[in-house]
């Protein structure tokens, strides 16, 4: 109770089981925001989360210096959408 979950990933069906986009759901006294287009709404950070978020992907794909695709790893898996001149997601 007392609780807020603001899930960042709403859009995409969200990190968090209850988490309807766009809208506020409270249960057991927990606030679940899922909120929509977030980058638009706040411009002046906008660009710095979205390069954080990148810099963050990059170095979860890189190691030692070198690329690492582990498809067992689900961001990874998900985000790929092409390799080795396949088509792996459309």
């Amino acid at each position: 109770p007392g609780s807020v979950i603001v899930d960042l990933a709403a859009e995409a069906g969200g990190n968090c089981a209850l988490t309807q986009a766009g809208t506020q759901v409270v249960r057991h006294g927990v606030v679940i925001l899922g909120p929509v287009n977030l980058s638009s709404r706040l411009p002046l950070h906008a660009s710095h989360m979205y390069s954080r978020n990148i810099s963050n992907f990059l170095l979860h794909l890189v190691r030692d210096g070198k690329l690492q695709l582990d498809f067992s790893d689900p961001i990874t898996s998900e985000t790929c959408v092409t390799h080795e001149g396949k088509v792996r997601r459309s």
